[in-house]
């Protein structure tokens, strides 16, 4: 069974994306917004693709606040991590947002909020997680 890692500040968001994801993809979710756990799980590769939130709020990594733009960076610079498929979540949808954002943090694909069509949602995530 694959593995989703939410990394998602917004728990409201967090658990309609796990019922999406679980339901109708039968996926395991994991959440977290903690970046040590991120860093740690994407090493362990305990995760095949990642829902990363563009703006956290909270996360902090060597004590510096970090956004999920960051931490796409640094997985995506890290050879052993490069490979995970890295969507970005994000209700900064302007136009343009999406080309930035994608160049920017090196991410796979980007997805944003609200999630109105969840088939689309779940489509997605399975187009980037087949071609591994």
């Amino acid at each position: 069974m694959k593995t989703v890692l939410i990394v998602e500040d917004d728990l409201i968001n967090a658990r309609v994306f796990s019922k999406i994801l679980t339901k109708r993809a039968g996926l395991e979710v994991k959440h977290t917004e903690n970046v040590d756990e991120v860093m740690q799980i994407a090493h362990d590769r305990a995760a095949d693709i990642i829902l990363m939130d563009v703006s956290l709020s909270h996360s902090i990594y060597q004590g510096k606040p970090v956004d999920g733009i960051k931490i796409t960076q640094m997985l995506k610079a890290n050879p052993e991590t490069a490979n995970l498929p890295i969507i970005l979540v994000t209700a900064h949808a302007m136009e343009g947002d999406r080309e930035n954002f994608l160049q920017q943090s090196g991410a796979d694909d980007y997805i944003s909020k609200p999630v109105v069509d969840h088939q689309q949602f779940v489509d997605q995530i399975m187009a980037l997680l087949s071609r591994e």
